[in-house]
């Protein structure tokens, strides 16, 4: 670290499970989990995350429903787990993360099928009850690096053992050292309510620089003068203004803000501003309309990865700058798939 508060490297969140991504940590206790047995009852297959009901009957013929919850369509694609898994009247069992509010709602990272297979949804998940799992199929480890030329331009994943760009808490109190945070910046984390005022909750897309912590795969394409990113959740498109007099003057805001652009060698250096998109994270630390963001985006030498830093100066709710990073690997079988998402 440069200071405490000068870069943060992260050291939490998995691309496949997304207990942070999703502040699912926030809603479900991490350290315990618990197991549950009986017949699927209702089914939503669908982005951002797939929910079940599941109705387990005890030995004195008393029964308990639960709401299960676990990750998304995209991820079960990417894992190998191809196809609709579950259907209405299934008998499966299921280990998961209790919710901290309701010991009813699951979050699950083992499911063993009516068929015997087992499924693991987490990428640390350990099989439970089988020998034979799946949800193992899925591209990991380094990029490759076959492809130097490509630079900057090709589709990025977020690898297996990467943590995400925003730090979410995986307690349900805020950790108030991690940011230089104002007096303002503070009473807003204070008065947050992460289930209530999530600001990612019925498939409402994320603003700058929050969007940047998804972990599904992101695109860089030439467009004209111009530069493309095209992020795979919430199906957001990015563009970034590369021309010499590019100029946020008179634009107006937006989530996304107002991207200037350029080169620096091979790294490409990005000015956003003109943003409203009011939240610097999804737990509860504000963003104003002052905040300017300062990215720097670098390919390795051989194309197998891309280092990623954030800046993000905001007088209004941060003392001093703030400073993120993260990194992306190269796949090529991977591809910035529609998301789709539904309430």
């Amino acid at each position: 670290m440069r200071n405490k508060f000068g870069v943060i490297v992260l050291l939490l969140g998995h691309p496949l499970t997304l207990p942070a991504h999703h502040s699912v940590a926030a809603n479900f206790d991490t350290s315990t989990v618990v197991e549950a047995s009986g017949v699927v009852t209702e089914l939503s297959w669908r982005n951002p995350h797939v929910r079940f009901e599941l109705m387990e009957e005890s030995a004195d013929s008393t029964t308990t429903s639960y709401t299960i919850e676990m990750t998304s369509l995209t991820n079960l694609r990417r894992a190998g787990l191809s196809g609709q898994l579950l259907e209405v009247g299934d008998s499966i069992r299921v280990a998961g993360m209790p919710g901290r509010r309701d010991s009813t709602a699951l979050y699950v990272e083992n499911i063993l099928l009516a068929n015997g297979d087992e499924v693991l949804l987490g990428p640390t998940s350990e099989p439970r009850w089988a020998n034979q799992v799946r949800g193992r199929e899925g591209p990991s480890g380094p990029g490759d690096a076959s492809a130097p030329e490509l630079g900057i331009f090709r589709t990025w994943s977020t690898p297996q053992d990467q943590p995400l760009l925003l730090p979410q808490d995986t307690e349900p109190e805020f950790d108030y050292d991690r940011y230089p945070l104002t007096a303002a910046a503070r009473a807003a984390v204070e008065g947050f309510d992460r289930i209530t005022d999530s600001p990612i909750l019925n498939c409402v897309s994320k603003g700058m620089p929050t969007i940047m912590e998804q972990p599904y795969p992101m695109e860089f394409v030439e467009q004209d003068t111009d530069i493309l990113v095209r992020l795979e959740e919430y199906d957001t498109q990015r563009l970034i203004h590369m021309s010499e007099g590019a100029s946020d003057e008179g634009q107006p805001h937006s989530k996304l803000g107002y991207s200037v652009g350029r080169w620096d060698g091979d790294s490409l250096v990005v000015r956003t501003t003109r943003i409203d998109w009011a939240h610097f994270d999804v737990v509860g630390v504000p963003q104003s309309e002052d905040s300017v963001l300062l990215e720097r985006f670098t390919p390795s030498e051989d194309g197998s990865r891309l280092d990623y830093e954030l800046t993000v100066t905001d007088p209004v709710n941060f003392t001093e700058p703030v400073t993120l990073s993260k990194f992306w690997v190269w796949y090529p079988q991977m591809t910035v798939e529609p998301f789709e998402c539904r309430v």
